[in-house]
């Protein structure tokens, strides 16, 4: 029995690192949950799986004793999920958090089923979630696929300034999806223009934009959210 238990050592450690691949990807890209939380959610889970599968073999001779192994392990599920919804919040109409919120779901994934001994599947589950949020945050995915941002600009109160603004994103192919204005209130004489725009793919990203938009006589700040 004792090599048996350093090897569900073995696999709440191989789910941990798992765990931490993942979150150091979420970290490089100043994601809300980073190594620290991915860690300790893939090896909790895998904990939970290794509990659920074979923490009451003991109890396997009594009578009258009816053993779920999934039941343990179910309740992990729904138990992240929660653990998820806390990383999901509006600002300004905008919905932040959800792909960590599902990657630290899938996380959990990955700890239960290495927590079962299915290594293969929960190391190659990790490859393809690192792989696939890498490559749909890079230059190749943001050329091809249309991607929508909020663009928060401080605009001088004057005639012409936020169609001069409009002018501009239509020419470099930026549509307005979304569009809402108001005074500033720490200064009068300028106006806080908050707008959705949707890049199409093969356009320049919304970090390229931002010098052309500064570069507006009218426009005193831009911040791409």
């Amino acid at each position: 029995m004792e090599w048996i238990q350093w090897e569900f050592q073995l696999r709440v450690l191989l789910a941990g690192v798992c765990g931490a691949v993942i979150g150091y990807e979420r970290k490089s890209r100043m994601k809300e949950a980073g190594v620290r939380t991915h860690f300790v959610v893939a090896i909790g889970a895998s904990l939970m799986m290794v509990v659920s599968k074979y923490g009451f073999e003991d109890l396997g001779n009594w009578q009258n004793v009816s053993l779920d192994p999934s039941r343990v392990a179910a309740q992990v599920v729904s138990g992240v999920g929660f653990l998820g919804a806390g990383m999901i919040f509006t600002q300004r109409n905008m919905i932040k958090g959800l792909t960590t919120a599902a990657g630290i779901w899938t996380t959990a994934g990955i700890g239960l089923g290495i927590g079962a001994g299915l290594y293969a599947v929960g190391v190659g589950c990790t490859i393809m979630l690192v792989l696939a949020q890498s490559l749909m945050h890079s230059r190749i995915y943001r050329k091809t696929i249309p991607s929508t941002h909020r663009l928060e600009m401080q605009v001088r109160n004057e005639p012409g300034a936020i169609e001069s603004v409009l002018q501009m994103l239509k020419e470099n192919r930026v549509r307005v999806s979304g569009f809402r204005t108001e005074r500033s209130k720490e200064d009068r004489d300028l106006i806080t223009v908050n707008a959705g725009v949707k890049l199409a793919g093969g356009a320049e990203g919304v970090e390229e934009l931002l010098p052309f938009i500064q570069q507006l006589g009218a426009v005193e700040s831009v911040e791409a959210k």
